[in-house]
């Protein structure tokens, strides 16, 4: 799309993010379909505030009138093809789905006493009800989120059923369809699950946080703060783009978005320094991926994590265990930038080309309300009331000066905006909850996780191999949250089994479900950045997997060694982990690009690279051999450099 190295126009961001997100393929309704959504939207907003504020629902009623606005406007929204004209009409058969959805949505409400006196007996209605309920949950899922993700819920749904036709060590009994249609719908372990659950609370107030916050113009000052930082620096647009990406991650729960809306800006800058396309596109690809992994606010998946480990974990357990492995991942990519740029020999930007830092420092309180949510959830608030507050504290901040503040109809905008965010998350969670209850019901995550113990031959490195690619290629068609939900239901189970702590294993395989957002051969975040950068997809795709090293390797390091968790450790500890860890970082970074202080020699990279992995391995013995590799090299650049510095001179002479 870009190709000659202009900032995208917001028409292009538009066309790139619907190529890429099937989030963004809605239609641009205007006339009575575009006020009865408006007013939709902000319906959903307001009955999600009010329940956050005066008290949830009981579990099914909370959860079947969110599932019922995701459904209904999902219908009127999202067309059922993508075709030429469309975006601009409602058909009559996406209408009655969407009328259907209410009937859906308001079943649990109007039934609920009678269906409370059941105790579990479903009438030919309920039936019906609930069929029609799966039927809708999975078109609205196709439409909003993808095939692949709808494909894969249909097979768990056809596996509930033919049960006892399965081979080997995945037969069971079966279930009858009405006893899969009451547990999809009328009990807690299918649609209306923990997913669907954590959609309706914790994730959809968070989603409005950000939206509240691109009201303050927060994202253009990401960028800008980033310029002011690093832009002079070797490689500075690069390093800006890291910067940035890594702010975006706060207030965007999706790569693809990431990279258009930060791309956009940055990848033409890079372009303009000298950097090749592929490495440009690159860059923010593995930048604006890692901004889920990126604490306070991580990927939707981690809201659900909460709730799958239990056992009294909190979020800012979560965000708190997060922080190293993010820091040691943006500080690979920011390594491994600098090390390319000088072996290109790429400068930074010109002082003209910076924007006045008096001015953009003038404007950090926009960060205000990211911090207090820090402080917030450190103070042991629950996620729900600290997304509250935190909405509130943003629209409080904005009011400092005139060109930040919150007006009413910005934040009429930013309900109906956070609102339209959610669709996608509430298809995606509610879908994940029919493979949560098949699994749940049949057995299969037990059997499954045995099954993948057996086949690694009972060896942890071998099942957490297997359980990555499963991961990745997962993650290759399904969102982050959807692939959470199945990897932490099949695949977490069976490296829990080998003895790693619970949420060693759970932050496994949120990894890397999201890191295959940029791993080939189906690279979205990749695609993306190569249409803004004008690169080749997949080269794209090879250079991010490349830059994103470190989220393939730490990992495995957490699950060996809780430490980098900061699972049972003191702050002594803690110091010197980060510490060695950047060092390996920065040894890792050198040996993959071939450049530290001077060029490296092949048999150098290697002993950068094993040097670096040694670093980041918490381990007495694994630290001094990695340090003491690691002061070698350093050592001979310098004595080499200096060695070949009058040379260099004296033939220039």
């Amino acid at each position: 799309m870009s190709t000659k190295g202009e900032t995208l126009s917001q028409k292009e961001q538009q066309e790139l993010l619907e190529k890429f997100d099937p989030e963004a393929r809605t239609r641009h309704l205007k006339g009575v379909f575009g006020k009865i959504v408006f007013v939709g939207l902000l319906s959903f907003s307001l009955f999600q505030l009010y329940t956050a504020i005066f008290g949830q629902l009981a579990s099914q009623l909370q959860r079947s009138i969110h599932l019922g606005f995701a459904l209904a406007l999902i219908f009127l929204l999202f067309p059922a093809r993508k075709k030429k004209g469309i975006k601009h009409k409602v058909h009559w058969f996406d209408v009655i789905l969407a009328i259907l959805a209410v009937g859906v949505g308001s079943y649990w409400p109007l039934m609920l006493d009678e269906l409370a006196n059941r105790a579990g007996r479903i009438t030919d209605l309920d039936f019906y009800v609930g069929l029609v309920a799966i039927l809708l949950v999975l078109e609205a899922t196709r439409r909003a989120v993808g095939l692949p993700i709808t494909i894969i819920a249909g097979l768990f749904l056809v596996y509930a059923i033919y049960g006892p036709y399965m081979p080997g060590f995945i037969a069971h009994r079966g279930l009858e369809l009405d006893r899969l249609v009451q547990t999809m719908f009328y009990t807690t372990d299918g649609i209306l699950g923990t997913p669907l659950g954590v959609s309706s609370t914790f994730i959809f107030l968070f989603l409005l946080f950000g939206a509240f916050l691109v009201k303050t113009g927060v994202g253009q000052y990401f960028n800008d703060l980033a310029v002011a930082i690093a832009g002079r620096s070797t490689g500075g647009p690069a390093k800006v783009a890291i910067f940035s990406s890594a702010l975006q991650g706060t207030i965007s729960g999706s790569s693809v978005a990431n990279v258009v809306t930060s791309g956009s800006y940055t990848i033409p800058m890079m372009k303009k320094l000298g950097y090749r396309k592929d490495f440009a596109g690159a860059v923010e690809a593995a930048a604006s991926t890692g901004g889920q992994l990126m604490p306070p606010i991580m990927g939707a998946a981690a809201f659900l994590m909460v709730e799958f480990i239990g056992g009294g974990i909190t979020y800012w357990d979560i965000a708190k265990a997060a922080a190293i492995p993010a820091l040691l991942y943006f500080t690979g990519i920011w390594i491994m930038t600098h090390f390319e740029a000088k072996r290109v020999g790429l400068r930074g930007l010109k002082k003209e080309q910076i924007p006045n830092r008096k001015e953009v420092f003038k404007k950090i309180y926009l960060l205000l309300p990211i911090l207090a949510v820090i402080i917030l959830l450190m103070s042991g608030m629950s996620v729900m009331r600290a997304a509250l507050w935190s909405i509130l504290i943003t629209i409080l901040i904005s009011a400092i000066r005139k060109d930040t503040r919150i007006s009413f109809k910005d934040m009429i905008l930013a309900l109906v905006d956070g609102a339209r965010t959610a669709l996608g998350v509430a298809a995606a969670t509610a879908a994940a909850g029919i493979i949560v209850g098949v699994v749940t019901k049949t057995g299969l995550g037990l059997k499954l996780a045995n099954g993948l113990v057996d086949l690694a031959g009972g060896l942890l490195i071998p099942t957490l191999i297997l359980t990555m690619l499963a991961a990745l290629v997962l993650g290759m068609g399904s969102p982050t949250t959807a692939n959470y939900v199945i990897t932490s239901t099949i695949a977490a189970p069976a490296i829990i089994k080998l003895g790693v702590p619970d949420l060693s294993a759970h932050l496994f395989v949120f990894y890397f479900g999201i890191i295959a957002d940029i791993t080939p051969p189906v690279a979205l975040a990749a695609f993306a950045a190569a249409g803004v950068s004008g690169g080749e997809p997949i080269r794209t795709g090879v250079n991010s997997a490349k830059l994103a090293i470190a989220a393939f390797i730490i990992p495995y390091m957490f699950v060996l060694s809780p430490e980098l968790l900061m699972i049972d450790a003191s702050w002594g500890e803690i110091v010197w982990i980060v510490i060695t860890a950047l060092a390996g970082m920065t040894a890792i970074g050198a040996g993959v690009i071939g450049q530290w202080i001077r060029k490296l020699m092949a048999w150098e990279r290697l002993a950068a690279i094993a040097g670096g992995l040694l670093l980041i391995y918490p381990g007495g013995y694994s630290d001094m051999i990695g340090l003491a590799i690691f002061i070698a090299l350093l050592v001979m650049q310098f004595v080499i450099k200096r060695n070949d510095t009058p040379k260099a001179e004296a033939q220039a002479n």
